[in-house]
C-alpha cells in the first residue's frame, strides 16, 4: 500500500510539481491550498509526512508546524520555502519541522529528503535500530520509537529521538555538530549549526521538566555528549 503524503502550498504549479514527482516514487500524495485545510485533512486521516510551504493564507506554515506537533508529536513533516535565513530555519525547526528545504530546490533532492525522513521513522529500517538504547534512566524503543525517562514517558518528535539515539549510540565521545546534521537528515544539507543548538535546548527544558540527572553537555567550539550527574 502506499505512504500517504500531504503537500501545502499556496501556489498550484509548486504543488503539481511536488506531487507529480512524489506519485511518480510511488507516494499517494493529496495537495492543499492552504494550512487549514490540510489540517481538518490530517483530522480525519493522518499521513505519514507533510510536506509545508510557510507563507500560505488563512494560517502561515509555521502556524501550521506548531500545531501538528503539539497534536501529532511524531509526525514527520518538512518544510518548503522561499524564506531563507538562517532565523527563518532555525523558526522551522524550533517548532518542530525535521527538516528545511529552500526553494528554488530540484523536485528530485525533495524525494531524497523525503524517503530519507520516512527511512529514520520506520522501525523496521535497520537491524541497528531494534531493540532498546539505554543511558542511565534515559531508555529509547527503536521498535516503538518511543521514549522513557525516570520512568516516565518523554515525548518527542522524530528528529529529537534521532537526535539522542545518535548520541547514545556514540556515548563515549563527543559528536559534532556537522555530523549529527549529517547524520540526521541523511542529506547534504547546508543547514546552519544553530539548528543543532536550538534541538538540544527544546530536549534540555524536557529533560528539567523530569527532573532528569541526565544531560546533554556542549563541547565549546565543537558539538555535544551525552552525561548523567551524580544522584
Amino acid at each position: 500500500m502506499s505512504q500517504i503524503l500531504y503537500v501545502a502550498d499556496d501556489e498550484k504549479n509548486i504543488r503539481d510539481l511536488i506531487a507529480a514527482f512524489l506519485s511518480k516514487e510511488g507516494f499517494s500524495v493529496s495537495t492543499f491550498a492552504d494550512g487549514e485545510t490540510l489540517l481538518k485533512a490530517c483530522e480525519e486521516c493522518l499521513p505519514e509526512l507533510v510536506i509545508l510551504d510557510v507563507m500560505m493564507p488563512k494560517m502561515d506554515g509555521f502556524s501550521v508546524c506548531s500545531s501538528l506537533r503539539q497534536q501529532y508529536p511524531q509526525l514527520p513533516m518538512i518544510i518548503v520555502s522561499a524564506k531563507d535565513s538562517p532565523y527563518d530555519r532555525v523558526t522551522g525547526l524550533t517548532l518542530g519541522c525535521d527538516d528545511y528545504l529552500i526553494k528554488p530546490f530540484l523536485p528530485l533532492e525533495l524525494v531524497a529528503r523525503v524517503r530519507a525522513l520516512l527511512r529514520r521513522v520506520n522501525t523496521q529500517a535497520a537491524d541497528y535500530e531494534s531493540g532498546t538504547l539505554v543511558f542511565g534512566p534515559l531508555a529509547l524503543s527503536m521498535d516503538y520509537r518511543s521514549a522513557v525517562l525516570n520512568q516516565k514517558p518523554l515525548m518527542l518528535t522524530p528528529t529529537e529521538f534521532d537526535f539522542l539515539a545518535y548520541l547514545i549510540r556514540h556515548q563515549d565521545r563527543a559528536v559534532s555538530r556537522e555530523e549529527l546534521l549529517k547524520a540526521l537528515w541523511q542529506v547534504d544539507w547546508q543547514a546552519d549549526t544553530r539548528a543543532a543548538d536550538d534541538l538540544v535546548k527544546r530536549l534540555r527544558k524536557k529533560f528539567r521538566d523530569l527532573h532528569s540527572p541526565v544531560q546533554i553537555e556542549t563541547v565549546w567550539g565543537y558539538g555535544f555528549r551525552l552525561q548523567e550527574s551524580e544522584p
